[in-house]
C-alpha cells in the first residue's frame, strides 16, 4: 500500500468493532491514517476488536446503530473525515431469514443515513460502500458474476444488499457526483483470517468445534464460494480509495475483489485442506432441511486487476494457513495485535508463509 499517501488522512470507518472492520483499521493505522470508527459493540466473545486491542489505534470512535441518523451525522461531523470505509451490516444470511425487518434496516436505511451525511460533510471525498458477492441474481452459472452482471437476492440479507447498491449508486448520481465526490461499492468473495467468531461461517464454526473436540456438522458440502484471505479485499478497497481521491469521475461505480478462478471451491474442498492443518478436526454432513443458499458463486475481477493492479496475493491453501496459524497463536495466549501486524506486513511484502509457522 502507499503509506505515503495515508499518512494523516482522516478516515470514518463504520464496522470498525467486527471482523473485517477490525483488520482494516489496524491496517490503516499501520500506514499513518487517522480513524475514526462507529459501530455497535463487538457482536461476539470473543472478537477481534478486543484480541487485537483494536480501539488502541483509533483516534476516535462512537458506539452506535445505524438507525440514529442523529448520532450517524453527528459521528460523521465530528471527525471532519477525507476518506470513508462502510463495513457496518448485518452480514449473515440465515439471521437475515430469521430478522429480516432488522436486516433492512441496518442495510438498506443504514446506508441511506450514512450517505446523507457524507453529502453535509464537505471534507469527504471519497467513499467506498462495502457489499457482497451476494448482490448479485444468482442464475447458479459456473462462470464469474461481473459488476455489469443483474442485481438481484433470494434471501434479505442478499437482497438488501443488492438494495444497499442502488441506494449508493442514486446517491452517487443524485448528489455526489455533481460535488466531485468519488463513490464505489465494492463485492469481495467469501472471507476467511484469523479473528472471526461470527456465528454459521464456516471458518469460526469449524474452528469452535476443534477447540470443544467435537465433530463440525456441514449444511452444503457441495457449495462453491470464492474463498479468499481477509486482507485480500481490504487491499481492493484500500487501492480503490486512493483512486477515487486521484480520478472520482474514472473510478466511480461498483467493483469486484475475488479470488484466482482455481480458489472457488466447495466446502467440503475447503474442510479437507483445513484437515491438513489440524489433524484434530473432523466434519459431517447434517442432513436436515436448512433455508435456501446459493449453490454455486463466483466473481469476475478482472475490471480491479486491469483498471487498478490489484490481484490475488495468497491462494487459498495460504488464505487457511494463515487463519489455523493466527488461531493456534490465540490460544497460546499470544499478543493479537502484534500477530496481525505480523500478517499484514507478510501481505505487503508478498511473502509465503515460512514452513512450519503459524
Amino acid at each position: 500500500m502507499n503509506a505515503s499517501f495515508w499518512r494523516g488522512k482522516r478516515v470514518f470507518l463504520t464496522g470498525h468493532t467486527g471482523f473485517k472492520g477490525g483488520w482494516l483499521s489496524l491496517w490503516l493505522k499501520s500506514l499513518g491514517a487517522e480513524v475514526h470508527g462507529f459501530a455497535l459493540p463487538p457482536a461476539t466473545d470473543p472478537s477481534l476488536f478486543v484480541t487485537a486491542r483494536v480501539d488502541q489505534c483509533l483516534s476516535g470512535h462512537t458506539l452506535g446503530d445505524l438507525a440514529d441518523r442523529s448520532l450517524v451525522a453527528t459521528s460523521l461531523h465530528d471527525a471532519q473525515p477525507e476518506i470513508v470505509f462502510h463495513l457496518a451490516a448485518q452480514a449473515l444470511v440465515r439471521q437475515g431469514y430469521a430478522f429480516p425487518v432488522e436486516t433492512y434496516a441496518t442495510n438498506v436505511m443504514g446506508t441511506v443515513h450514512l450517505l446523507q451525511a457524507i453529502r453535509e460533510c464537505p471534507t469527504v471525498r471519497a467513499v467506498v460502500n462495502v457489499t457482497t458477492d451476494k448482490c448479485y441474481e444468482n442464475r447458479e452459472w459456473e462462470w464469474g458474476y461481473r459488476e455489469n452482471d443483474a442485481l438481484g437476492g433470494a434471501d434479505p440479507y442478499a437482497s438488501s444488499k443488492a438494495c444497499s447498491e442502488v441506494v449508493t449508486a442514486a446517491f452517487r448520481r443524485s448528489y455526489l457526483e455533481s460535488s466531485g465526490v468519488g463513490v464505489a461499492t465494492a463485492r469481495a468473495g467469501n472471507v476467511i483470517g484469523g479473528g472471526d467468531w461470527s456465528p454459521d461461517r464456516l471458518l469460526p464454526d469449524a474452528f469452535r468445534a476443534l477447540d470443544t473436540q467435537r465433530a463440525l456438522e456441514i449444511r452444503a458440502p457441495g457449495s462453491i464460494r470464492p474463498w479468499q484471505h481477509v486482507l485480500e479485499p481490504l487491499a481492493g478497497y484500500l487501492l480503490l480509495a486512493e483512486a477515487l481521491w486521484r480520478d472520482p469521475k474514472t473510478y466511480s461505480g461498483a467493483w469486484n475483489f475475488g479470488p484466482s478462478d482455481t480458489d472457488a471451491r466447495s466446502v467440503a474442498d475447503v474442510l479437507k485442506s483445513l484437515s491438513k492443518l489440524e489433524p484434530a478436526f473432523h466434519w459431517t454432513s447434517d442432513s436436515r432441511e436448512h433455508p435456501h443458499e446459493a449453490g454455486v458463486l463466483r466473481l469476475d475481477s478482472s475490471r480491479a486487476r486491469l483498471a487498478l493492479g490489484w490481484r490475488p496475493r495468497w491462494n487459498l491453501e495460504e488464505a487457511l494457513a494463515r487463519t489455523a496459524g493466527w488461531h493456534q497463536l490465540w490460544r497460546q495466549g499470544r499478543d493479537m495485535a502484534d500477530c496481525c501486524a505480523a500478517q499484514i506486513r507478510s501481505y505487503e511484502e508478498n511473502q509465503p508463509l515460512p514452513p512450519g509457522q503459524p
